[in-house]
């Protein structure tokens, strides 16, 4: 097998800081996030999760529990799946009210192909550019190549949607990808020679099915309708696997589901579907025609808003029908502003900390926000960490997205907005709006964070003004017993170092103290963090996997927020009674925010007491 990667050990950590595999009932993910639903919330420890590197940080919404990690997050969910024993779901569980069970719908069918649509978006903007410089470049052949490369994916949407509603709807992808054939094969039949149905290609020729009149909508980059065919399919295909012989299933299933589904999408499906879709999409319109600033006003301001509680996937279906009826979406011109002034603000971030932590996130979540269009990073790992720049994000793209929307700007095609996206706004209204927007929600972002300014994590020296020792630090045992080395503790989370530095100590009395002095910045039974004055933060956590006890056999003596000295109470723990339900009492302390220039070191000490010294840390 392949030596562990850096994602191989976040998803470790992730999964046993939520439970381990058996408490996931099911996990997908989207652009940024793992999505899980659990069997029991409360064996998930959040403050552990968060404190795991390469995770940036939680959000519990909708009855999911979603750990955020950003751009890498398809390789730690990859990882989840194939190292850690968890079995691969298209759906989140389907758990919650309705918002949250159409969240979940719309993130298990999209998200699959997202990059595909947002990576073909962009070519798409990149040769909207390209004709802007040079307009004679859209009259040649390599121009007609790549803007079908780039339009392929979208047009033939319905076959993508097929895949991915078969699986969440637990439908034979095959026979739905052959449904969606239908759909698409309808409006193509007219280019081929010697074919007489071109009422297909038109769209509202006069067709029937056994003398039922049969109204044809536009099927290409439709998006309800095979969504819901697929559904309907997957209904019948349960009955069907009731009732037929085992011996003529496999071909009779698949012959009877399309000789069915395939005319009912054409008389019923489709015709519902496109008035629902261009319902929708004519709603949006009507909202904009009474006040576009105003509603580029609501977009730009509460789009990251939308973002912190995943209500953003729920515009996605609005968006790609507004793009298959009309070529554009109006819903998307405001985005731009609320984006980039998100990127603007850690941008202003990164100037003005003095935290050198904090500008090692601020610094790659600003390039990806502003460039790139991806803001989670941005906005959980800076802005909204620090309060105030978040909010003058939201104001900058509240008046940017206003501007953006009274120029009456959109986006052509499905993209990321940020700043090489851009010209995808180039042909829908008025471009120089839209740069004024844009550039103006930056410039408030950027301006409000660097002048108002916002409270400054602490770095090593703190914000009173009292110069702290960045030295040594000395972190003590958290309990009296026998040292054991961090790569020899039964727990391989801990034993890879994949949450920090440390050592464990196997207990030899019930007193579990504060190795340090500080801030308990989190407290559970079973673990507790402290964050020293110079900014160094350790966690303590009393025995593996001890989560599962729900404070049986605990006496918690630190509360969080609570100051501790070194050597202070954290817990009365019964390890006699752990052993005897079969847990391994291992203390551990962790040096879980140790920096590249920070040398740790262990104590040679084979037996230490509660007040010896374990680890040197020199920052």
């Amino acid at each position: 097998m392949a030596a562990p990667t850096k994602y191989d050990s976040t998803a470790s950590a992730v999964i046993s800081a939520i439970g381990g595999a058996e408490n996931v009932k099911s996990v997908t993910h989207c652009a940024t996030r793992l999505r899980f639903q659990l069997n029991d919330r409360d064996k998930a420890d959040k403050a552990k999760v968060e404190s795991t590197k390469g995770v940036i940080t939680v959000v519990e919404s909708g009855g999911q529990f979603q750990v955020v990690i950003g751009n890498d997050v398809a390789k730690v969910y990859e990882s989840i799946v194939e190292r850690e024993n968890v079995t691969a779901s298209e759906g989140g569980g389907g758990g919650g009210g309705i918002m949250a069970r159409l969240i979940d719908l719309v993130t298990s069918i999209f998200t699959p192909f997202l990059w595909i649509l947002a990576g073909t978006g962009l070519l798409k903007a990149l040769l909207a550019t390209a004709v802007a410089i040079w307009p004679s470049f859209a009259a040649t052949s390599t121009y007609a190549i790549w803007f079908a490369a780039g339009d392929a994916a979208f047009q033939f949407l319905p076959a993508f949607l097929a895949i991915t509603a078969a699986k969440k709807f637990k439908a034979n992808q095959w026979v739905a990808l052959a449904i969606a054939g239908a759909l698409i094969y309808s409006q193509t039949v007219a280019v081929i020679e010697g074919q007489t149905l071109y009422a297909f290609a038109g769209g509202g020729g006069s067709l029937d099915f056994l003398g039922i009149p049969v109204t044809m909508p536009a099927y290409l980059s439709a998006v309800i309708p095979v969504i819901l065919a697929v559904y309907v399919q997957a209904k019948l295909e349960v009955l069907l696997d009731k009732v037929l012989p085992s011996a003529i299933r496999n071909f009779v299933s698949p012959l009877v589901v399309i000789a069915l589904i395939v005319p009912a999408t054409f008389i019923v499906i489709g015709p519902v579907s496109d008035w629902l879709g261009t319902g929708l999409s004519n709603g949006v319109n009507w909202f904009w025609g009474l006040s576009p600033a105003i509603g580029g006003a609501i977009m730009g301001g509460l789009w990251q808003v939308f973002v912190i509680f995943g209500l953003h996937w729920g515009f996605v279906p609005v968006i790609v029908q507004d793009l298959s009826t009309q070529g554009y979406s109006l819903l998307t011109g405001p985005l731009f502003a609320a984006v980039l002034a998100q990127g603007a603000a850690t941008a202003a971030v990164l100037i003005k900390t003095r935290n050198k932590d904090l500008k090692g996130v601020a610094g790659p979540a600003a390039i990806s926000g502003i460039l790139a269009g991806i803001t989670e990073p941005a906005i959980y790992g800076v802005t909204l960490r620090l309060k105030k720049p978040f909010i003058y994000g939201v104001i900058g793209g509240a008046i940017g997205g206003a501007i953006a929307a009274a120029g009456g700007s959109a986006a052509e095609g499905f993209v990321l907005p940020g700043l090489i996206t851009l010209t995808a706004t180039v042909n829908i209204g008025s471009f120089a709006m839209q740069l004024i927007g844009t550039g103006l929600a930056m410039v408030i972002a950027f301006t409000l964070t660097l002048v108002l300014g916002f409270k400054d994590i602490p770095s090593d020296v703190e914000a009173v003004g009292e110069v702290v020792d960045a030295g040594d630090v000395e972190v003590g045992a958290p309990v009296a017993g026998t040292v054991i080395p961090l790569a020899e503790v039964n727990d391989k989370v801990f034993s890879s170092g994949a949450l920090g530095h440390g050592a464990g100590v196997l207990p030899t009395s019930g007193t579990v103290v504060s190795p340090v002095a500080g801030e308990v910045v989190s407290a559970m039974p079973h673990a507790y963090g402290i964050r020293t004055p110079g900014g160094l933060e350790v966690l303590v956590h009393i025995g593996i996997d001890t989560v599962k006890l729900d404070g049986k056999h605990f006496e918690p003596k630190a509360i969080q927020g609570s100051t501790v000295a070194r050597g202070d109470a954290l817990a009365e723990v019964d390890f006699e009674a752990l052993k005897a339900d079969g847990f391994d009492t291992t203390t551990l302390v962790i040096i879980t925010n140790a920096g590249e220039g920070d040398h740790v070191t262990m104590s040679t000490d084979a037996v230490v007491d509660g007040a010896a010294d374990l680890i040197t840390v020199v920052r």
